[in-house]
């Protein structure tokens, strides 16, 4: 425990999002303030946050509601913790999760950011395909986008996780969780030619799939990448999340049922895929309300 206690948990954890999640700054700066006012409720309890119970939690809950803070801000405080304490075990440095069952007034505080159709080709235009770096980086975000990985299962991806016969990429997901997922023809088409880049490049001989100055790739540079592509493509900020986002947005968009985006994305829960049904019945609702010629008549205004 000394060894958790001396590390700057919040900090680390904030990184994590950072990369991992690809949060804007202004949903980083909100988690930052949650958590460490979950740290310093600690302190003056004369306990580690890795210590910290559910019933502390709880206690901590009823606090912030009688500070004053709306439903809205303690829900959005109740999601940074419950994050906060799912990396925690993910790093090893708790073994029960106090956060998980901790009841939030707002169930939909956060919504993904997600990238439309059209705004999906911009960014697939961006890269130099006619030099080698620019032909794996756009080998990278269609297979992302393809495949709705995880920023983490991308930088792990091994050539031999690739079958190009068959359509499917092996990921490596969380907890040593492992699926197959369909490939389409245009991340087939790139990954191919990404394929014979690496044959004239030396590289058909290394294990990982992606390479960048003959190292495997980081979760900064898949970062860094994409920020570039989508400045250079006039997108807002994205990260490599947003790939994730959008491909799970759009198969529901276009009819697909929940229960297979799910396994598509290796979530252990429904309800964590659910989120993206309460993004599309949004857009639906928003295209219904634009294209529907009674959508916004008034009883009162109806002609007779």
């Amino acid at each position: 425990m000394r060894e958790t206690t001396e590390r700057d948990l919040p900090r680390e954890f904030l990184a994590y999002l950072q990369v991992e999640k690809g949060l804007s700054r202004h949903t980083l700066d909100g988690y930052r303030r949650d958590v460490r006012r979950l740290e310093a409720w600690a302190h003056h309890v004369r306990k580690s946050l890795p210590e910290l119970t559910r019933a502390d939690l709880r206690k901590w809950i009823a606090g912030l509601s009688r500070e004053g803070l709306s439903p809205a801000s303690i829900g959005r405080a109740v999601s940074a913790v419950r994050g906060f304490y799912r990396f925690l075990m993910l790093d090893g440095h708790i073994r029960i999760q106090p956060a998980e069952d901790l009841d939030t007034p707002q169930r939909f505080a956060y919504l993904p950011q997600f990238l439309t159709e059209e705004e999906i080709d911009r960014l697939f235009a961006a890269p130099d395909v006619s030099t080698f770096e620019g032909l794996r980086d756009r080998a990278i975000i269609e297979v992302m986008y393809a495949a709705g990985l995880r920023v983490s299962e991308l930088v792990t991806l091994s050539a031999a996780d690739i079958d190009l016969n068959a359509g499917l990429v092996t990921c490596h997901g969380k907890g040593a969780k492992e699926r197959r997922v369909p490939l389409g023809k245009s991340a087939i088409h790139w990954l191919q030619q990404h394929a014979a880049g690496r044959a004239a490049y030396g590289q058909s001989n290394a294990p990982q799939l992606f390479l960048h100055r003959g190292r495997p790739l980081t979760r900064q540079f898949a970062w860094a990448m994409i920020k570039r592509y989508a400045k250079q493509a006039g997108l807002r900020e994205i990260s490599p999340h947003t790939l994730r986002h959008s491909f799970a947005t759009h198969l529901l968009q276009r009819g697909a049922d929940s229960r297979s985006v799910q396994a598509l994305l290796g979530h252990s829960d429904i309800a964590t895929t659910q989120i993206y049904t309460h993004i599309t019945d949004r857009y639906l609702r928003a295209a219904y309300d634009r294209h529907h010629p009674r959508a916004r008549v008034v009883a009162g205004n109806v002609k007779k």
